[in-house]
């Protein structure tokens, strides 16, 4: 039976980049993307697992394929323990993968959803995330992973506690009742880019008393 396996790198391992995209409406906020390696290959990394370069390729091969049947290949700030996609924590979406030496490269852009505001948030204000890629594989005693399919890739933060910095914020939403409210608010102003943009920075400031 295929395991999920999950690869996290930070900001610098991944040697992310964010830019933006141009901007087609005149008032709306400019599209912002992460782009950089989404899966290392050929090299053993911190779960002590080798993806051979050939099983990166079939895998980004396709996700491609995925692409161009118009399907899209959505993921989560921070990512959960199983294969699904949760509406509700979507963040972004993947726009094109592309293999480069034995590495397998992506780039995703930021959705205007209460998720991935609250990255487009932390990244316009200097902080850096990073990437992990969610699948399926075998695994052998070596650590060779064979059968290897990508279903996305994750924005994940790295602090210095072991857990990501949204799923922190899920967390608290859920323990306080004050976080009930903010959790309203989200799905009050989600059809509104400004409200959301000053929702995310509120709710910024929130986590980081939470943490204080």
């Amino acid at each position: 039976m295929a395991l999920v396996l999950t690869e996290k790198m930070n900001f610098d391992e991944a040697k992310c980049v964010v830019e933006e995209g141009a901007s087609t409406v005149e008032g709306k906020p400019k599209d912002l993307f992460m782009r950089g390696i989404f899966v290392q290959g050929g090299t053993k990394n911190h779960n002590q697992r080798i993806y051979p370069v050939n099983e990166i390729r079939m895998a980004v091969d396709s996700i491609n394929d995925t692409l161009r049947r118009g399907e899209s290949v959505l993921g989560e700030a921070d990512h959960p323990e199983e294969l699904n996609i949760n509406i509700d924590r979507v963040s972004h979406m993947i726009t094109e993968m592309y293999m480069d030496g034995p590495n397998g490269m992506g780039k995703l852009k930021i959705l205007p959803t209460p998720m991935g505001n609250i990255v487009r948030t932390l990244l316009e204000n200097g902080v850096k995330l990073g990437v992990s890629s969610r699948g399926s594989g075998n695994v052998d005693e070596s650590g060779n992973v064979s059968d290897f399919e990508i279903v996305t890739v994750d924005i994940v933060a790295r602090p210095s506690a072991p857990e990501a910095y949204p799923k922190a914020v899920y967390e608290a939403l859920n323990m306080r009742r004050r976080g009930a409210v903010i959790e309203d608010l989200a799905q009050a102003v989600k059809h509104d880019p400004k409200a959301q943009g000053h929702l995310a920075k509120e709710l910024l400031n929130w986590i980081h008393n939470l943490k204080a």
